[in-house]
């Protein structure tokens, strides 16, 4: 496919989409207009695949936050009012799927595996995040990461078995849709077991750095999301560089 039909192509899509979520009410304005330049710049400096990967990410993270809605907003634990996200929760998950993208096409790496698998790796870390947050918040049994000190679903920090369950399921469905979707004639590669330990890993640095950085304020949960799915992409660089 020419470049420039990819770019429109990725525009098109972007656009559409962060409309209808729009539309959907699961994204506010600000999401859906983050979402777009989101959408675009990693379809136009990363590939229509990628794209893609990130879309289907999305929606899998709306589907685990409207899950038991109804509950969490009883607790006074979801997202928005109704779940919906705002650009400061887009931008979160965002920053490091973009800036893999665009270190991909400035280094004229485009296309390369070990591309994909930092860009999938940073995936995968958001999902397992984002899945053991929605869903691990509905089990009552919640321990602090760091002390194994019970405390309330919804703490940062705080880890239950079935959150930890949901994440690894997180990070195997992010990894295999992604390679599928990247590498559909390359199903059953064992790189794509670098991601799905990137991203199960990347899950756990997010429950230590909001038990430690985010409960002091060091950090906030939008630059803790930032920090752990850059640290997935480094370490899924490094693992398949070693191997």
């Amino acid at each position: 496919m020419e470049p420039f039909t990819e770019a429109a192509l990725a525009l098109a899509l972007s656009a559409m989409l962060s409309l209808l979520a729009w539309k959907l009410r699961l994204l506010t304005p600000s999401g859906a207009g983050s979402a777009f330049a989101v959408g675009t710049v990693i379809g136009v400096f990363g590939s229509l695949s990628w794209l893609i990967v990130l879309l289907v990410f999305t929606f899998i993270g709306f589907a685990a936050t409207r899950y038991g809605l109804g509950k969490k907003k009883e607790r006074g634990l979801q997202e928005g009012r109704d779940g919906e996200r705002s650009h400061t929760n887009v931008l979160a998950v965002a920053l490091a799927p973009c800036l893999v993208a665009v270190l991909s096409f400035l280094l004229g790496m485009q296309g390369t595996v070990v591309a994909s698998i930092a860009f999938v790796a940073a995936i995968s870390v958001a999902a397992s995040d984002t899945i053991a947050s929605e869903m691990g918040v509905m089990y009552p049994d919640v321990w602090m990461v760091t002390t194994l000190e019970k405390v309330p679903p919804g703490t940062d920090g705080g880890v239950s078995v079935m959150g930890t369950v949901w994440a690894f399921l997180g990070a195997v469905v992010a990894s295999v849709v992604g390679w599928a979707v990247i590498y559909p004639t390359d199903l059953f590669s064992g790189l794509v077991l670098i991601p799905i330990f990137a991203g199960f890993l990347g899950c756990f640095a997010d429950s230590f750095l909001g038990a430690t950085l985010e409960t002091k304020g060091y950090i906030n949960k939008y630059s803790n999301n930032f920090i752990t799915m850059l640290m997935g992409s480094l370490l899924a660089v490094v693992i398949y560089l070693a191997i």
